[in-house]
């Protein structure tokens, strides 16, 4: 379909059969869901086995009982999985609950009101502070800077992760710019992984930026490969030790996508500074992680290689969805102008762009013919995209033939908004 050169009874003729196969779609009454990059049941069953794992027995090898209060850091032998995940030694990783993004709100409050160096180093002291935003980019971060009346601030993101250019000159002109999110490896919803160039020159970011800078580096896919030889993302803790900017750089990961992803572990990594302003905040908030579910999880990842045997699994499940995925995308636009995406080699999301202006209008379309996509918008700060281009597609929750279906839909919709659009004109 190239619309470019159509005449009017062209598009008149298209979007009459479209509007046709769409009330055809309307009929069916379809309940598909894509909205959210959730783990499906197949999933989070090659996780069962951590049911009973312990088998009564409570002792860590080091001889805590994870019945009891206690462990602000939580146990070694769960830090130790968190430092296979993050590549950071286990001495600078604090083991959580179940959600990363818990660990992120609580460093964030922790640097706003209370100041990771002291109370003299608040950021809230410092009146109106901002925030980079590599876009399109994760909605959550957002809402937590929107939370807190953090100033965003878009950063676009290229092949190789956020404009480094974009990104530096902002820092050096603006002092009042505290952090960036990043979500280095298939980027949500980008797939992007982030270059080697982008992680040393992010990593520097703090000898460039104002007192008290902090990149939250999200590494939720660090582990998530779909191809069988993945890019390997540099690690920026080797990175920031390097540039002598250990302080400014705070990452997070977590299981939540790998074993339970309502019960699994989450981590936090920092340098010896910034966990010891965190822990004199987080003593006061608790007095333990459930110690018991780090335990389980250590103990089902205790098999030399467990960790990389677990994921392909994942991965085995998750192909072909990503691929009907983009089947129809190449199948419905491979040969035209009417939508951009990008092809993730891991990770839960795959990005499209439709023409400018026309991603709410498909969202809506799609809605009504009762498939649910995520609200467009929602990758941008304030749900605000200047382009009103992006959608993101999350496909791992439905089974491959609702996937299938669900894309039918999704082009069709595509198709029909973009010709009207035409039509408009």
């Amino acid at each position: 379909m190239q619309l470019a050169n159509a005449s009017q009874e062209q598009l008149n003729q298209w979007e009459q059969s479209l509007s046709a196969e769409y009330d055809a779609i309307k009929a069916k009454g379809l309940s598909l869901d894509l909205t959210r990059g959730k783990p499906s049941a197949e999933q989070l069953s090659l996780s069962d086995a951590l049911d009973g794992i312990l088998q009564q027995n409570y002792i860590t090898d080091s001889g805590v009982d994870a019945r009891n209060y206690g462990g602000l850091e939580g146990i070694a032998e769960a830090r130790a999985l968190g430092e296979q995940l993050m590549g950071v030694p286990s001495s600078n990783i604090i083991a959580g609950g179940n959600s990363s993004l818990t660990l992120m709100y609580q460093l964030m409050t922790t640097a706003y009101f209370f100041g990771l160096e002291g109370a003299d180093s608040a950021w809230q002291k410092e009146g109106e502070i901002k925030f980079l935003c590599p876009v399109p980019g994760y909605d959550r971060h957002f809402s937590i800077c929107e939370q807190l009346g953090i100033e965003m601030v878009n950063v676009p993101m290229t092949s190789n992760g956020p404009d480094m250019d974009a990104v530096e000159a902002l820092l050096r002109a603006d002092s009042s710019i505290k952090g960036m999110w990043c979500v280095p490896k298939y980027s949500n919803p980008t797939g992007v992984i982030y270059s080697d160039e982008t992680v040393k020159r992010i990593a520097a970011l703090g000898s460039i930026a104002g007192k008290g800078f902090r990149v939250f580096w999200d590494n939720a896919y660090a582990v998530h490969d779909l191809s069988e030889n993945p890019i390997k993302l540099l690690s920026i803790w080797d990175a920031a030790q390097a540039a002598g900017t250990q302080d400014s750089v705070i990452q997070f990961a977590s299981t939540s996508k790998i074993t339970h992803a309502g019960a699994g572990v989450a981590f936090v990594a920092a340098s010896d500074k910034n966990l010891a302003g965190y822990k004199k905040v987080l003593g006061i908030q608790t007095i333990g992680a459930d110690k018991i579910n780090q335990l389980r999880h250590a103990k089902f990842f205790a098999v030399p290689d467990s960790l990389t045997s677990h994921m392909q699994k994942h991965a085995d499940i998750i192909k072909p969805r990503f691929a009907s995925v983009l089947k129809h995308l190449e199948e419905a636009f491979g040969d035209n102008d009417l939508g951009e995406w990008e092809s993730a080699d891991g990770g839960y999301f795959i990005s499209f762009d439709t023409q400018e202006g026309l991603a709410k209008t498909v969202v809506a379309l799609a809605g009504e013919a009762g498939v649910k996509l995520t609200p467009a918008g929602a990758t941008f700060p304030y749900g605000k995209d200047p382009q009103d281009s992006n959608i993101r597609i999350a496909p791992t929750v439905p089974s491959v033939e609702q996937v299938d279906e669900a894309m039918n839909v999704f082009v069709t919709c595509v198709k029909l908004a973009t010709v009207r659009k035409a039509l408009s004109k």
